[in-house]
């Protein structure tokens, strides 16, 4: 195992942990930050933490991934605070309340037809998401980060989150209805 392999000194090892999360990280921490550049500097802290860190993981307390997911989501949560770049969301009276499960993102999006530009579309798609998330609140947009482009189930979640699955199931729901209200408006809005 890896981590065996680096908390015995091998170097290699470490490398290989590195390569293997670094996109995952990396993807996590942009789209909390919103910007390359940050989302690169909490990468780094990231790696630097797991790599101080690394003697605590317990194998019998979950997956590796899990592991490194919550010290990621941790380092957000810290980083923020510390930033304060929270950001209120409107109303959530006035987002329906349909708790079971809702539709993925990704059959939520209007799909017209495909043009010759779809590559541009594609990249220009996912800008607009990306803004969207930063306008909901840290704990939805975690949650919906972590399920729908992060593919973690409701019980890695739960564990990451430090929350009962039934609040993951929640936040998911609540984070897809205020994104699809937000893509909704400025899909409106291009019209």
């Amino acid at each position: 195992m890896l981590v065996r392999r680096c908390l015995a000194g091998d170097a290699v090892a470490w490398e290989e942990i590195v390569q293997k999360y670094n996109r995952r990280i990396y993807n996590i921490c942009y789209r909390f930050a919103g910007s390359g550049e940050d989302a690169q500097d909490l990468t780094q802290e990231v790696f630097i933490k797991m790599y101080r860190t690394l003697k605590t993981y317990d194998v019998g307390r979950g997956a590796f991934m899990t592991w490194v997911t919550t010290i990621t989501r941790n380092l957000l949560v810290d980083h923020f605070r510390k930033s304060k770049q929270d950001r209120v969301t409107d109303s959530m009276d006035t987002a329906p309340s349909e708790h079971e499960d809702a539709m993925p993102l990704s059959e939520q999006i209007p799909d017209k037809a495909a043009p010759p530009d779809a590559h541009v579309q594609s990249r220009e798609t996912g800008e607009t998401v990306h803004r969207a998330l930063q306008k909901l609140s840290p704990e939805l947009r975690e949650a919906v980060i972590l399920r729908d482009l992060q593919d973690m189930d409701y019980r890695e979640i739960a564990a990451v989150l430090k929350v009962p699955e039934g609040t993951v199931k929640s936040r998911i729901n609540r984070g897809r209805a205020e994104l699809a209200r937000l893509l909704q408006r400025t899909y409106r809005q291009v019209m």
